[in-house]
Order: structure tokens, then sequence, then C-alpha cells
């Protein structure tokens, strides 16, 4: 990164935790290459301070934050305006500079979720989300344009589970495409893993931590052993890489796919809305990031 001065600009991500985020690495890169005298910084928030510090961080003209778990719902309330994309999932995961002083809140996930998936056919095909958190409404957005038949979405809370479905079934209406929410406690969801052509984690169950193995698995290991080799998982977490989630899948001869192209895609996304420059040098920060990661 080059030296920090007095006319530094600052950029970064907000979120709790943030101390395992590649993005400082990443955007750092990609702001040498294009030789902007920026800085981007993780920043650790809880939700009782959201508010504060996103007023504070645009009154010193911080050029761009990124939002990520768990506020990428909440953060809507400090936005003067939204984005289409944005508005239609509610949940936002880049705050753009504003005038007075304000924040116009855009969702880069769902561009970023899709690359990895460009060259896989899931026409007609069945889906399974697990979460419905701010990443998991981007994720329905995003394969409500692959022509998909159903997507089946499992949560533990009932009544946050149907509020997802609800606004979500308002999104999927005029494109044909069946969607359900299924308590994974109180029902069980074999015959979903085994029929299911792509499953999409969007929890952070599997992030580094102190936890087992075990519970370091979306809806625990023991459901996974109905999993079918056709099935594409894809885990929106990268780190570790490959989470256990994505090394059970691999055991099982499962095409998998991490989180760590939507990072470097929505980042890069993220930077031409700040910058206004289209040319962003997303290999850089590909490289950048898979070198970080195997330190």
């Amino acid at each position: 990164m080059s030296t920090i001065t007095g006319k530094t600009n600052l950029v970064g991500l907000l979120g709790q935790p943030v101390n395992h985020s590649l993005s400082p690495i990443m955007h750092n890169a990609a702001y040498e290459e294009m030789g902007l005298d920026w800085c981007y910084v993780a920043m650790a928030c809880d939700k009782a301070n959201l508010k504060k510090v996103t007023k504070a961080l645009r009154l010193i003209d911080c050029k761009g934050l990124n939002i990520t778990i768990p506020h990428k719902q909440d953060v809507l309330k400090t936005c003067s305006k939204l984005t289409k994309v944005a508005n239609d999932i509610q949940a936002v995961n880049t705050l753009i500079p504003e005038k007075n002083n304000q924040w116009i809140g855009a969702n880069t996930d769902v561009e970023g979720f899709l690359m990895p998936l460009k060259n896989q056919n899931l026409m007609n095909k069945h889906v399974i989300v697990i979460g419905y958190g701010g990443s998991a409404r981007a994720v329905v957005m995003g394969l409500s344009t692959l022509n998909i038949k159903k997507i089946t979405v499992i949560g533990r809370n009932e009544n946050s589970l149907n509020t997802f479905i609800k606004s979500m079934k308002n999104l999927l209406l005029k494109k044909n495409i069946l969607i359900e929410g299924i308590n994974n406690i109180k029902f069980n969801i074999t015959q979903y893993i085994e029929e299911a052509d792509l499953i999409v984690n969007t929890t952070p169950i599997g992030m580094i931590s102190k936890k087992s193995e075990t519970d370091n698995i979306p809806l625990g290991h023991k459901i996974w052993e109905s999993l079918s080799n056709k099935t594409i998982l894809y885990d929106l977490i990268y780190t570790p890489r490959p989470t256990n989630w994505l090394k059970l899948g691999q055991e099982k001869n499962c095409f998998t796919i991490d989180g760590l192209d939507m990072l470097v895609e929505q980042g890069a996304l993220s930077i031409k809305l700040w910058s206004g420059f289209n040319n962003v040098p997303v290999q850089i920060m590909k490289s950048s990031a898979k070198k970080h990661l195997m330190v």
C-alpha cells in the first residue's frame, strides 16, 4: 500500500466481526494499482452504534463504505435514498456519499453472487438457500435471473423465515419461480437435500472460529449424508478456504464454489460506484486476497 499522508482519503467496511475480512487486502491493492490515494480499513461496529458511526464517517468525508454481517438491513435506516436493487431486496452492502452529508444505499452482492454461476445451467433447477438475512436477499434476487424452477429457504426462526418468504414472493411474482420456507427444527429436510441441484449457504456458520468441526457445518453434519454428487455447493464464506462444509461436499464429489469470487466482484463494483472508474483491476484484487489466505 502507498504511504498514508494528510491527503489520503478513507474508505472502509462496517460489520461485526470484521477481523477475518480480506476486503482491506484486496481493496488497498486495487487503489495502489489505480493510483487512488485511498486507504480501506475494516471497522468493527455494534448494531447499537451503526447509525452514529455511519453519520460520523460521512461527516469526515469518508469516500465509501461496504456493509457486512449483521448490518445489511439495519443500515437501510441510515440511507437518504436507495438504488433500485437495494430497494427491491431491502438490503444494502455499499454506501455511496451523497450531498448534504447523506448516504445512498446500493447493493453489489447480487452481481457478485452471480459471477461464479455464469457457466452453470440452472434452468428449471431446484435451489436451496440456507439462511434469510441480507445476503440471502441478494442471493434470491440473483437466482431469479437464472430461470430456475424453485427456491427452498431453510431457517430456524419461523417468524423471521415467514417474513423473508413473504417479501421475496413479491420479487418473484413475474418470474414464475416457486419459493417456500422450511423450518429445519420442525421438519425433516433430508428429501430437499437429496433433490437439490444447488445449495447456497448464506449464514456465517463455518467461518473461522473455535467451535468444533460439527458445529461449524450448516444444519449439522448428519443431514449431509443424503447429499448427491450432482449437487453444486456454494458457500458465501471465504475464510477458511475451503470451509468444512465445502470439504464435506468435495468428499462426495460435488462441484463446490466458495465466496472469494463473490467478494472480489462485489468489491470491484463498489469501487466503480465510489470512484467513477470502470477499469478496476479485478485480477489483482483476487490474487492479493489469495496470497493472504495462503499466509
